[in-house]
């Protein structure tokens, strides 16, 4: 499909200047010496929500339109393989989250994610405790106590994981930290919308000396599926391009097959269903990607674009039809590599990195772009001398999770992928370099057997040094049946019993998180 640019010629032309600024940037930061040296640069970081990584057409998706994320890409650094590393709940938005604000793995962080212990040092409070004004708009997925902690100011802030769009309940920034579940307020406009004009009137108001995080949340394009629209009209459904590995349902029982996310298309699902969603999702990406313009927009009226760090990126990915599946609850590609781009003052532009990195390595990025010390408690590892072209302290070997049902390893090409869904196992072996959709299970090839031996007990290895409780070499991972806990519950009530468990396979909120603890 031939791209098509959305934005007004005006905004388009604005973003470009923006890019023009910054590719002059460091002739400029050269010119006064060391008094640029010093001066702190300012950063917006935009999340969008569920959006998976081969949504950006510069990137060689044809059939959607994002002129804004191609602009941005092509004056900075796109990383190809930027991954989350799992999820212990359903709700994979809010653990991704919080490694994100804790620059913390998979197993230091609370189960659920919906909150952020206050042990952790979150990205903005460390920003503030160095002179920083910290700013928030949108959604916030963990917990409200991190948030006063983090940010100084905000505007139209969203404590939850999902809403309609046009009905969030939103809170107005309070200085005092008093954010009461009555105390919402509605605007009736879509929420994209609602979080760009904040973000845009931040940008127009902000006078301070001191350098500032914007940090943008947009909650699209999780769904539901509602987009203006103008948005809409721009994808015909019955042109849109089906995924390689769609499939009307999931090959085996992966103990994620009744979460909500696969209950919005009955099963077996028809490829027109699921291209009705693609459309509607891209729209809702388009829709983004215009409010991320009037963000440049005003970022280049502020005077401030060429000592601003820009990155984009977004919490997970999402299934849309692939491998019959339709939510996040996997750790195959499309739910756990999600985009990065990183553009700003002195760094290369157009370049694609395909060096592995986790979306938690964010943390420790900014603090070193910022010149802002890095925290002890933070786990992942600054892209920085990735950015300046220096990949030898590249990971060799990449490990995620889902639940205690799922595991994988990425080591080069090879991912392997294992299963336990209540003592069934089941293999995965890919070659994402030659089959980047994950279609070609090898495991089941005796040529690799061997491979896949070794490639799983490494699994095991790296996952205790990082902190995770399965073990393959025991009886169930290793994981409990029952936790210890609940075995006193059964003696004394085992109808009790029944109802917690049933609670917790539905991902109720009442013992989201609790279930797998021992």
């Amino acid at each position: 499909m031939k791209m098509i640019f959305i934005q007004p010629p005006r905004l388009f032309l604005a973003i470009f200047a923006c890019a023009i600024l910054l590719m002059a940037s460091c002739n400029k930061n050269e010119s006064k010496g060391t008094e640029i040296a010093e001066e702190r640069p300012n950063i917006i970081f935009i999340l969008a929500d569920d959006q998976r990584a081969n949504t950006i057409h510069r990137l060689g998706n044809e059939d959607i339109k994002t002129p804004t994320m191609d602009s941005l890409s092509s004056v900075g650094t796109t990383f190809t393989n930027n991954y989350i590393m799992g999820a212990m709940n359903a709700a994979v938005c809010a653990p991704s989250r919080a490694m994100l604000m804790t620059g913390r793995n998979l197993f230091h962080i609370t189960p659920s994610g919906d909150d952020i212990e206050s042990v952790n040092t979150t990205l903005p409070e460390q920003l503030q405790a160095y002179g920083y004004t910290t700013f928030h708009t949108g959604k916030w997925h963990n917990g409200k106590e991190a948030f006063v902690r983090s940010f100084t100011s905000g505007d139209q802030i969203f404590f939850g994981g999902m809403s309609d769009h046009y009905n969030v309940p939103l809170q107005y920034f309070d200085s005092s930290g008093n954010y009461p579940n009555d105390g919402v307020h509605y605007l009736q406009q879509h929420s994209t919308d609602i979080y760009a004009q904040a973000a845009v009137k931040f940008l127009e108001e902000e006078q301070s000396e001191r350098p500032f995080f914007m940090f943008v949340a947009f909650q699209a394009p999780h769904d539901p599926r509602q987009v203006p629209e103008k948005y809409l009209q721009m994808y015909d459904a019955d042109e849109i391009a089906l995924w390689p590995n769609f499939m009307p349902e999931h090959s085996f029982d992966n103990g994620e097959m009744g979460v909500r996310d696969e209950m919005l298309i009955p099963t077996p699902r028809s490829p027109e269903d699921v291209k009705m969603h693609i459309a509607a999702y891209y729209a809702m990406v388009t829709h983004i990607d215009e409010a991320m313009g009037k963000i440049m927009t005003a970022l280049q009226a502020s005077g401030k674009a060429d000592n601003t760090y820009i990155i984009f990126a977004a919490d997970n990915g999402l299934a849309l039809g692939a491998h019959g599946l339709l939510g996040k609850q996997s750790i195959y590609e499309h739910s756990i590599k999600v985009p990065l781009i990183i553009s700003g003052p002195g760094l290369p532009q157009d370049r694609v990195s395909t060096s592995g990195t986790y979306l938690f390595d964010i943390y420790p990025t900014i603090m070193e772009l910022a010149k802002t010390p890095i925290p002890e408690t933070v786990q992942g590892k600054s892209l920085v001398s990735i950015l300046q072209g220096d990949t030898t302290g590249n990971r060799q070997d990449m490990v995620f999770g889902y639940k205690n049902s799922q595991r994988a390893l990425r080591t080069g090409d090879l991912k392997l992928i294992l299963y336990n869904v209540k003592g069934v196992y089941h293999t995965q072996l890919y070659n994402l370099k030659d089959d980047p959709w994950e279609m070609n299970n090898l495991s089941s090839k005796a040529e690799w057997a061997s491979k896949i031996d070794s490639m799983k007990q490494h699994l095991n290895t790296l996952l205790a040094s990082a902190g995770d409780s399965v073990d393959f070499d025991k009886a169930q991972w290793g994981v409990p049946e029952i936790p210890s806990w609940a075995e006193k519950m059964q003696k004394n009530n085992p109808d009790a019993l029944g109802k917690f468990r049933k609670m917790a396979e539905e991902e109720n909120d009442m013992v989201k998180g609790y279930w797998k603890e021992d």
